[in-house]
C-alpha cells in the first residue's frame, strides 16, 4: 500500500467521527413541585404555563454546569406524589443516571396552611392548621412517598436518586419585628418544615435514596434573618411567589448542596 493510500484510509474514520453525535455522560431527570421550578425567582419561560418553569432553578443550573448530561425537566408547580407517579415518573428511562425528586409539601396541604396563617388574625387558627398538616405528614405521607419512590426505582433502576427537602422559612426573633406573622406562627411553620423533612429523610433512607437537607444552609438566609434572603416573604400582589426559594436560594442554596452530592 502506498503512503498516499494509507493516509486516505487512516483519514476516513476521523471524517466519520466528526459526524457522530457525542454520547452523553449521563441523563438527569428532575421531578418535583413548585420548589423545583420557578415560583420565587420571577423568571419564567412562559408566565402562562401552569407548570411555571424558568431558567434560574437548581435543576436547570445543575444541567448547565454539566453539559455532558442530557436533561429532562418533568417538575411542575402544584405537583403531589400522585401527580409525580402518573405524569412525571413515566418520563424516566432505564438509562437515567440521576434523579432529583422534590415533593411532599402539597400532599399535606402546606400551601393552604400558609394562606390560612396569612389571612387569619388568631394565632390558634394558624397553629392548628400547621398541626393538621404535620399529622398528615406522619400518617398518610410515608405511604405515598414509598409508592412514588418505588415507581421511580422501577423506571430508573440504575439512577442515583436525590430526595430534596424543604427549608425552614423564618428566623425566630429576627429582624422582622412585630409586622406580619407572630413568632408563635413562625415557629409553628418552621416545625412543619422540620416534620416534613424528617418524613422525607426517613422514606428516602428506606428506599436507598440520598436525602438533601437544605435547612442548615438556608437558616442564615431565611425570612427575618440579617443575611441575604434565600426565601421570598409574603407578597400580597403575588401570593404564588411567596414562601419559595428565590434566585439566590436556588443558585447559592440548593445548587451547591446538590453538587456536593453529585460531584
Amino acid at each position: 500500500m502506498s503512503l498516499a493510500l494509507a493516509a486516505v484510509c487512516l483519514a476516513v474514520p476521523s471524517a466519520y467521527a466528526a459526524d457522530v453525535e457525542p454520547v452523553a455522560a449521563g441523563k438527569y431527570v428532575a421531578l418535583g413541585d413548585s420548589y423545583a421550578v420557578a415560583p420565587g425567582t420571577r423568571e419564567y419561560d412562559n408566565p402562562d404555563d401552569p407548570c411555571r418553569r424558568g431558567p434560574s432553578t437548581y435543576p436547570r443550573l445543575w444541567a448547565q454546569q454539566h453539559p455532558s448530561y442530557s436533561f429532562v425537566e418533568a417538575s411542575c408547580s402544584g405537583a403531589t406524589t400522585a401527580d409525580l407517579t402518573s405524569q412525571q415518573v413515566p418520563q424516566l428511562t432505564a438509562d437515567t443516571t440521576l434523579v432529583t425528586v422534590h415533593v411532599g409539601g402539597n400532599d399535606v396541604g402546606f400551601v393552604e396552611v400558609l394562606k390560612n396563617c396569612i389571612l387569619t388574625i388568631d394565632d390558634k387558627d394558624c397553629i392548628a392548621g400547621v398541626e393538621a398538616a404535620k399529622a398528615a405528614a406522619t400518617s398518610s405521607l410515608p405511604g405515598a412517598l414509598a409508592s412514588t419512590y418505588a415507581a421511580i426505582r422501577a423506571k430508573a433502576p440504575n439512577a442515583k436518586v436525590v430526595v430534596v427537602g424543604y427549608p425552614r422559612l423564618y428566623t425566630i426573633g429576627g429582624s422582622c419585628g412585630i409586622l406580619g406573622l407572630s413568632d408563635r406562627e413562625r415557629t409553628a411553620l418552621n416545625s412543619g418544615s422540620d416534620t416534613l423533612d424528617s418524613v422525607l429523610a426517613s422514606e428516602a433512607g428506606k428506599a436507598g435514596f440520598t436525602f438533601l437537607d437544605p435547612r442548615t444552609a438556608f437558616d442564615p438566609h431565611t425570612i427575618c434573618s440579617k443575611g441575604q434572603a434565600w426565601v421570598t416573604s409574603l407578597e400580597w400582589n403575588k401570593i404564588d411567589e411567596s414562601y419559595h426559594p428565590n434566585k439566590a436560594g436556588h443558585g447559592e442554596g440548593y445548587l451547591p448542596l446538590l453538587n456536593a452530592i453529585t460531584g
